[in-house]
């Protein structure tokens, strides 16, 4: 499932980079267009992925470090201009949808917080990962929550919600309601590609890892892990790339579908982490564990629900593409198991 996220999660992020690639350039955002976009740009970045680790890193820290400048730039500007103005109307009434409606974004929303497990994905390319991925892990959660706060916060203040939904380019629409700098409002724009790139690299590196992984464990053909000479997983690079643009075309760019399917792949692996955290710690009691989970057994249990419950405001008909998905996973790994009879999970 963690390899269907990332992949499912590419396809719909490639989507949004068109949408914002045609914003920015000023062409018509037709279906068509969209596509295309969504549909080579995974291509070209699997390219740069099979360059190896370090020059996809180095791409994707560049990219990562931009991105967040902008939406520093953002949060400080619209949060100056909204103190100024002391107007904060916007903010009333403050759950205009009622609960449902919050359960719903939250549900969709979820979408923003797969990429904290590529970290772990990544572990054997880190040094000293005991200590390294745990710290990485939480380091960014915090980081990316006060983000993402923040600028939903300075967003909605500065721009009445519905107004705002409107738009193909969001923090730009409301960054022009409080300056007319040209720089500023074009960072922060081009930002917006800077972000649905750095995502995607993100997906194709963590999982082209995670279908190495289960390669080499047996769990998928043993031909997956092989190692090119730039030492990076050539095959499953290649089919995270091919796949991940192939969905583009076979959905049409459906984004809303998408999005949906891919955050029930992400429930549902969420979900079996937290049961497999519960089933470690009775099996495996006396283990040396460089990380512990806070409030156990609470913290997993109340996971476990919440994932359950948000699955319920997801698009079922992507629900039920994403059934057949895993049954089509399952399918194969048993599949594979029999014709490797003597092979064994440790």
């Amino acid at each position: 499932m963690k390899s269907f996220d990332y992949i499912v999660g590419a396809s719909a992020v490639s989507v949004g980079f068109a949408a914002y690639l045609t914003y920015f350039i000023g062409i018509p955002a037709t279906t068509g267009t969209l596509v295309i976009v969504a549909t080579l740009w995974p291509l070209i970045l699997m390219l740069l992925n099979l360059k190896g680790i370090p020059e996809a890193s180095w791409t994707n820290n560049l990219l990562v470090a931009l991105k967040i400048l902008a939406l520093l730039t953002f949060i400080i500007v619209g949060a100056s201009a909204l103190l100024a103005g002391g107007n904060y109307s916007n903010y009333h009434p403050f759950f205009p949808q009622g609960f449902s409606g919050v359960m719903s974004g939250a549900a969709i929303i979820f979408f923003a917080f797969i990429g904290f497990n590529t970290i772990a994905v990544m572990a054997e390319e880190v040094k000293d990962p005991g200590k390294n991925v745990p710290r990485a892990i939480l380091f960014a959660f915090a980081v990316c929550t006060l983000i993402y706060i923040s600028v939903s916060i300075v967003a909605v203040g500065v721009v009445n919600w519905q107004l705002l939904g409107t738009s193909s380019a969001p923090l730009e629409f409301a960054l022009k309601t409080v300056t007319d700098n040209i720089f500023i409002l074009q960072f922060v724009a081009i930002s917006a590609l800077f972000a649905t790139t750095s995502v995607i690299m993100a997906s194709i590196m963590g999982g082209s890892r995670a279908l190495f992984a289960m390669a080499r464990q047996g769990v998928l053909p043993k031909v997956l892990s092989t190692i090119s000479r730039q030492s990076v997983p050539v095959f499953t690079i290649l089919l995270c790339g091919i796949i991940i643009s192939g969905i583009v075309l076979v959905t049409g760019g459906n984004l809303d579908w998408l999005a949906s399917l891919f955050n029930f792949g992400t429930l549902l692996t969420f979900f079996f982490i937290n049961l497999s955290l519960l089933k470690l710690r009775k099996t495996m009691p006396d283990i040396k564990r460089s990380f512990k989970v806070p409030l156990y057994p609470y913290t997993p249990v109340f996971a476990m629900i919440s994932c359950i419950v948000l699955a319920f405001y997801l698009n079922a008909n992507a629900v039920i593409t994403a059934c057949f998905f895993l049954a089509v996973g399952i399918a194969v790994y048993y599949l594979n198991k029999k014709g490797r009879p003597s092979f064994n999970i440790h």
